[in-house]
């Protein structure tokens, strides 16, 4: 079992504290993705996992096992970089089969690793070839194998995919998802790239300045964020976040009543996902929009434009009726799908 705990983990440098007392509990086999903006602490949370960084208080579990003060190569786990760190010298077969050989394996029992790895990724064309004779995505399906044939307790990826060009992500995506499904490690994986985190993972953590804003699945992340940050952050394009007042039985928002229950005298935030605007009925409570530039992507459109009140505002609609630019329209938030927060503390209410 590899069941993995950090327990009011915190990390300082010279007295700056930059990883402010993280939990999470994660269960065998589970994969779970920290994602957020770069600086965020999720590079560090990872390399305490692993060893690289030392924590200055809390606690690391390992298959319950605490692991703070044990070097890297005792935690029984293996990492793999956006840099692949492969030994140019060595063919594919060699870098695969290095770690196995620091560990004074059996030379039957190190090919039978290897050539089981490299099944798994498509790589038996590929053994006895150098790096410099591969491409970005290959590289890296080495760097995956070197970690798969040490049957390690846990998976540690640190934002793998992003030296890969768009494609390539999105084909490494597949096999990472599809590998994690075959082989059941417990994986953490790094990124700052929503799309990869929401395909990924059973569970997020979001992080904000060192901060675990919010941990859950990606669904519950999406449907319900925690706090403005998540909102906006978790989606693309962002949510839509509003200035209001609550009325009681009311809402206030750029000038207009809805008819929406808020704590009254309370300024609020509203979040509407631009999925959740429709064009509004002649009797319908909304806002009127003023289109300022339109995305065309095909499939959806994205018009972007300002309220009367000059609040920015995004609106989805079908790529094949396309909002136009300097359009003026009159859209309402589907009421089922409004989120709240407290303007002071960006908490969800």
């Amino acid at each position: 079992m590899a069941e993995i705990s950090l327990r009011d983990v915190r990390k300082s440098y010279s007295g700056l504290e930059v990883i402010h007392g993280v939990d999470l509990e994660i269960a065998d086999g589970e994969f779970v993705v920290i994602v957020g903006p770069s600086g965020c602490g999720k590079s560090t949370l990872l390399r305490m996992v692993a060893g690289l960084e030392e924590i200055t208080a809390g606690e690391i579990a390992i298959g319950g096992r605490v692991v703070n003060r044990l070097e890297p190569r005792e935690r029984d786990i293996a990492m793999v970089f956006q840099n692949y760190a492969l030994y140019p010298h060595m063919t594919v077969r060699e870098n695969m089969a290095y770690g196995l050989r620091i560990a004074k394996l059996s030379k039957a029992e190190i090919e039978e690793r290897v050539a089981r790895s490299a099944k798994m990724l498509e790589l038996g064309q590929l053994l006895d070839r150098k790096p410099r004779q591969l491409s970005g995505g290959q590289r890296q399906r080495v760097a995956m194998g070197r970690a798969l044939v040490r049957n390690p307790a846990a998976f540690l990826l640190d934002e793998p995919l992003s030296n890969l060009d768009a494609k390539l992500r999105v084909q490494m995506r597949l096999q990472i998802k599809e590998l994690q499904r075959t082989v059941r490690t417990t994986s953490i994986y790094v990124t700052h790239d929503q799309v990869e985190a929401m395909t990924l993972a059973d569970r997020l953590v979001v992080m904000n300045a060192g901060v675990a804003e919010q941990i859950a699945t990606p669904a519950e992340i999406y449907d319900r964020p925690a706090t403005t940050f998540v909102a906006g952050f978790i989606g693309s394009p962002a949510m839509n976040m509003l200035p209001a007042r609550g009325l009681g039985d009311a809402l206030e928002v750029a000038g207009q009543r809805l008819a929406v229950p808020a704590p009254a005298g309370r300024d609020l935030i509203l979040g509407i996902r631009p999925e959740h605007l429709h064009p509004a009925g002649p009797e319908e409570p909304g806002f009127e929009l003023h289109v300022q530039a339109v995305e065309w992507l095909g499939a959806d459109a994205f018009a972007h434009g300002s309220l009367a009140d000059g609040t920015d505002l995004v609106l989805r609609t079908p790529g094949k009726a396309p909002v136009r630019e300097r359009d003026r329209l009159k859209v309402a938030p589907d009421a089922a799908a409004l989120h709240l927060f407290d303007a002071g503390t960006g908490r969800r209410l």
